[in-house]
């Protein structure tokens, strides 16, 4: 994996992701574990997931003045998904790496399908208490099983209420937790170590390249229609991870 080809390869791939987050805001994660997939075992590609994705994330939920607010609302959903990702690692980390890729082309699909239908939900007043911790319980094992961090709490912080400068915040709020949980995971594994992180430093810089060209790119084309070919590459990659995963 430190051969100049799968570099370049790994930049690459870092280097959409990126892009693709610098138009639309989101998809870094999902759209890097998803071509790295192609790659290299899920658990080798979550590996190098976390330090791009804790630096762009962690940005995310200091940059605004609702952390402590948040914090307090949102802790049930962030307990949880330390607890499922504790609970989920050993699929992603297991020795049938099948298992993890298929589940991993699923949660593309449904995570797609989810984007192209623009569905939103609605949390009823009072249902944070209970709904809450299974929430982030159920993201936690999606988390620990594929590396993806999306589902269900994306929807859930999206349907519970939040102004736009709250949601954006709350999102990196579960995003950092979510790696930090995953990558304490993949340590306790033995997948992630020390030795990871030049391909880190090699990903992170790709992705923060990538981010600055999506944003050049942002102020010329319409965003809603570039997440249409994002969720529509994203549901065909899914597939074939799936589908490559049971044949």
């Amino acid at each position: 994996m430190d051969s100049l080809p799968a570099v370049a390869e790994i930049f690459g791939v870092f280097l959409l992701a990126g892009f693709v987050k610098g138009v639309i805001g989101l998809g870094l994660p999902t759209v890097a574990i998803g071509l790295l997939g192609l790659l290299m075992a899920p658990a080798q590609a979550a590996a190098l997931l976390v330090v791009p994705s804790l630096v762009t994330n962690v940005w995310q939920a200091v940059a605004g003045p609702g952390l402590r607010r948040l914090s307090r609302r949102l802790w049930p959903m962030l307990a949880g998904i330390c607890l499922g990702t504790w609970a989920g690692a050993g699929i992603i980390a297991g020795a049938n790496s099948a298992i993890a890729s298929g589940a991993l082309g699923m949660a593309l699909v449904l995570y797609a399908a989810l984007g192209l239908s623009k569905v939103r939900f609605s949390v009823p007043a009072g249902g944070e208490a209970w709904l809450a911790p299974p929430v982030g319980i159920a993201t936690g094992i999606v988390t620990g099983a594929t590396g993806i961090f999306t589902l269900p709490a994306v929807a859930y912080v999206e349907a519970i209420g939040l102004e736009k400068d709250d949601l954006v915040q709350a999102l990196g709020m579960s995003f950092t937790v979510s790696t930090i949980a995953l990558g304490l995971a993949l340590m306790d594994s033995g997948v992630l170590r020390l030795s990871h992180m030049g391909l880190s430093a090699v990903s992170l810089a790709a992705a923060l390249a990538g981010m600055g060209l999506g944003q050049l790119v942002r102020a010329r084309v319409k965003p809603e229609r570039f997440r249409v070919f994002f969720f529509a590459g994203l549901m065909l990659l899914g597939a074939h991870l799936a589908l490559r995963a049971v044949i």
